[in-house]
C-alpha cells in the first residue's frame, strides 16, 4: 500500500508539473485590405460622410486591444494608395511631407502590410516612398528585381506573441502585367503564387518553426489564367494546393467571405475577406495551448466584423486634422460650371454625357480616329452648378495614362462584340432582361465587371441585342461621314489599362496576342486622363458634357421598355453594396 501510495502520489506530481507547463495563448488578427484611399470617414469626391474607413477601423482595432491587449495583430492587404482623392493629392501633390497613409498606419499600430495591384499602379517612386515611410514591413514575396532575382520587399515577416510564433506571407497577384505597362513598376517581375509559396513555405518551417502560419494574398479566389501565363485570383488554388497555411486573408476582388477549406493534405484552412473600404474587417481569434515549445492545439475562428456603425476615433481624426482641411481645400478648387447635373445612369444604355465627355477629350488631346471608354461606377453625379476638382474622381477613378494604339476595323468590331456580350443579353423576347444580370437573395447586379463596359466614338454604329456575340456589332461609318473599313488600320485612344491588355478586350476580344500589345503602342501620355480632363475644362468650360449619339440599341422598340426595366432593378442597390 506504501508503494502504491507514493507511486500514485508521484504520478500526481508529474500530471500536476506537466499540466502546469502548459499555456493557453490567445491572439486576435485583424485585416484590412483594399481601403482605396478612404482614411477618413468622409468621401472627398461625393462631400459626404462615409460608413467606413482607417478612422473607425482604427476604434474597432483600440477596442479589440482593451482585451487582447499586446496579442492583437494588425494586417493590410494592399490597394490602398489609390481610389480617393486623399491618396492622390499625397502620391503626387504633396511628395514631401510624410504620406498621409503612412502616417495614419503608423499611429493605428499597423504590424504588416502586403502590396496591392492598384499600389503599384501609382509608380515605383510613390509606393516606394510610402514604404519607407511606414514604420512597419511591407511584403511582397514574389515581387521580383528582375536584373538580380532579389525580392524588391520582404517576403515574410514573423511575430512571437507570449512564446507563440505566427509567420505571414504576402504575396500579389501576379496578372499586373496584364494590367500596367512595365514602366510603371520599372524592373519587377511579379512570379507566380503558387510557384512561390512552394518555395517560402519549406524555408518559413525549417527556419522559423511557427506555431501559425498566415497567407496575407492580394489576389482573389475565382482562379482563372490570364493572356495564357498569369493564373490570377489564385488564393484558394495557393491555400489549397500548398499545405502549411492556417488562415489566408484574401484582397483584390473586393468580395466579402469567411469559409473553410481543406487542403491536399486534409488539413483545415481558413479563407477570409472583408472586402473593400474598411467597412467590415476580418476578425480571426487564435487560441493555442503550448507544453514548453511544443505546439499542443490550436483553435481558429474567424468573423467578419462591421465598422459601419463603431465611433470614429477622434484622437486619430483630430491629429490628422490638418491634412483634411487640406484635402477639403483641394477638391473644392473650382475649374468651370455645370450648366446642368448629368448621371452616369444612362450609360449603361445608350451615348451618355459622363462617358462621352471622356471620348471627346481623349479624341481631342490625341487625334486619333477612334476612343473607347467606359463607366467606372453605378451612381456617379456632377451637379449643376461649381464644377469642382474632386468632381474629377467621380468622372474618371483611376490613375490611368492614355495609350493610342494602331487598330484595324476588324480588331475594332471584334474589340466591341466582346465588350457588348459581357454587357447585354442575347434578347429573344420582348419581356427579356436587357442587361446581363446576377439575380440572387442578396439582390440584382450586372454579371460582369462594368469598367468591362467599353462603348466607342469617332464610329457611329448600332448594337443589336437579338444577336449573338459576334454579330451584335455593325458599324455604318465614321463620324465625319467618310466610311468605315474591317482592312483599314485606325488610331484607337483608349487608357493606359485597356492599352495593357487589361479587361482583355483587346487580347480575348480584337485577338491581338498579350505579347504584341506593346508593339501596336503609338503614343502614351505624359500624365492621367484626369490632369488633361482638368486643363481641358480650365480652359474651355464644360459645353463638352453632352451626348455625342453616336451608337444606339437595337431594336428600339424592344430595348427601350427593357432598359427602363432594368433600369429600375440595378439602380435601387447602392454602389456601396457591390
Amino acid at each position: 500500500m506504501r508503494k502504491l501510495f507514493f507511486f500514485l502520489f508521484f504520478l500526481a506530481s508529474f500530471l500536476q508539473l506537466s499540466f502546469a507547463q502548459q499555456r493557453t495563448v490567445k491572439i486576435k488578427l485583424i485585416h484590412t485590405t483594399d481601403i482605396h484611399g478612404n482614411y477618413f470617414p468622409y468621401d472627398f469626391v461625393g462631400e459626404r460622410p462615409f460608413v467606413g474607413s482607417l478612422a473607425r477601423v482604427s476604434a474597432f482595432v483600440n477596442k479589440q486591444r482593451e482585451s487582447y491587449h499586446y496579442n492583437v495583430l494588425l494586417f493590410d492587404n494592399g490597394d490602398i494608395l489609390q481610389g480617393q482623392p486623399s491618396s492622390y493629392y499625397y502620391n503626387y501633390i504633396d511628395t514631401t511631407s510624410v504620406h498621409l497613409c503612412a502616417a495614419m498606419m503608423n499611429e493605428m499600430g499597423y504590424d504588416v502590410g502586403n502590396m496591392g495591384n492598384h499600389d503599384v499602379e501609382t509608380g515605383i517612386n510613390v509606393f516606394t516612398r510610402w514604404a519607407k515611410e511606414c514604420n512597419f514591413p511591407i511584403l511582397c514575396a514574389n515581387g521580383v528585381v528582375t536584373a538580380t532575382g532579389k525580392l524588391y520587399f520582404k517576403p515574410y515577416e514573423v511575430f512571437v506573441r507570449d512564446g507563440v510564433k505566427i509567420a505571414v506571407l504576402g504575396m500579389i497577384t501576379s496578372a499586373i502585367p496584364c494590367w500596367l505597362s512595365d514602366n510603371i513598376y520599372q524592373g519587377l517581375q511579379f512570379d507566380d503564387m503558387e510557384a512561390t509559396a512552394r518555395k517560402w513555405i519549406p524555408i518559413i518551417k525549417e527556419k522559423e518553426k511557427p506555431d501559425i502560419i498566415v497567407g496575407l494574398f492580394h489576389s482573389g479566389i475565382d482562379a482563372m489564367t490570364m493572356a495564357n501565363k498569369y493564373r490570377e485570383d489564385a488564393s484558394m488554388e495557393v491555400a489549397e494546393r500548398v499545405p502549411g497555411f492556417d488562415v489566408v486573408m484574401v484582397g483584390h476582388d473586393h468580395q466579402q467571405y469567411c469559409k473553410w477549406i481543406k487542403n491536399i493534405a486534409g488539413k483545415s484552412v481558413l479563407i477570409i475577406n472583408p472586402g473593400k473600404n474598411g467597412v467590415k474587417v476580418s476578425n480571426v481569434d487564435i487560441t493555442v495551448v503550448k507544453d514548453g515549445d511544443k505546439l499542443v492545439s490550436k483553435k481558429i475562428v474567424g468573423q467578419l466584423s462591421s465598422t459601419a456603425e463603431t465611433e470614429v476615433d477622434s484622437k486619430l481624426v483630430n491629429d490628422f486634422n490638418t491634412q483634411y482641411n487640406t484635402l477639403r481645400r483641394f477638391v473644392s478648387t473650382k475649374l468651370g460650371t455645370m450648366a446642368q447635373t448629368i448621371s452616369i445612369h444612362s450609360a449603361f444604355f445608350g451615348p451618355n454625357a459622363f462617358i462621352d465627355a471622356i471620348h471627346f477629350v481623349q479624341l481631342d488631346m490625341t487625334k486619333a480616329d477612334v476612343s473607347f471608354a467606359a463607366p467606372f461606377s453605378f451612381n456617379s453625379e456632377i451637379k449643376k452648378g461649381d464644377f469642382l476638382l474632386g468632381d474629377l474622381f467621380s468622372l474618371y477613378e483611376y490613375e490611368n495614362k492614355l495609350d493610342v494604339m494602331t487598330l484595324t476595323g476588324l480588331e475594332i468590331k471584334n474589340y466591341l462584340e466582346m465588350s457588348y456580350s459581357n454587357w447585354f443579353n442575347q434578347m429573344k423576347t420582348r419581356t427579356d432582361h436587357l442587361f446581363l444580370l446576377d439575380i440572387d437573395k442578396k439582390g440584382v447586379q450586372f454579371k460582369n465587371f462594368l469598367f468591362n463596359f467599353d462603348s466607342a466614338a469617332g464610329i457611329i454604329y448600332t448594337v443589336d441585342v437579338t444577336k449573338p456575340r459576334g454579330q451584335k456589332i455593325q458599324i455604318l461609318k465614321m463620324t465625319d461621314g467618310t466610311p468605315f473599313s474591317l482592312d483599314k488600320t485606325y488610331r484607337v485612344v483608349l487608357n493606359s489599362y485597356r492599352g495593357n491588355g487589361g479587361g482583355e478586350l483587346l487580347t480575348k476580344g480584337a485577338g491581338i496576342p498579350q505579347d504584341q500589345l506593346k508593339s501596336r503602342i503609338i503614343y502614351c501620355s505624359d500624365y492621367e486622363l484626369r490632369y488633361y480632363l482638368a486643363q481641358y475644362i480650365k480652359k474651355n468650360g464644360t459645353s463638352f458634357f453632352h451626348p455625342l449619339n453616336e451608337w444606339k440599341l437595337i431594336p428600339e422598340d424592344w430595348t427601350t421598355a427593357a432598359a427602363q426595366r432594368d433600369a429600375a432593378l440595378i439602380f435601387n442597390a447602392s454602389d456601396e453594396d457591390r
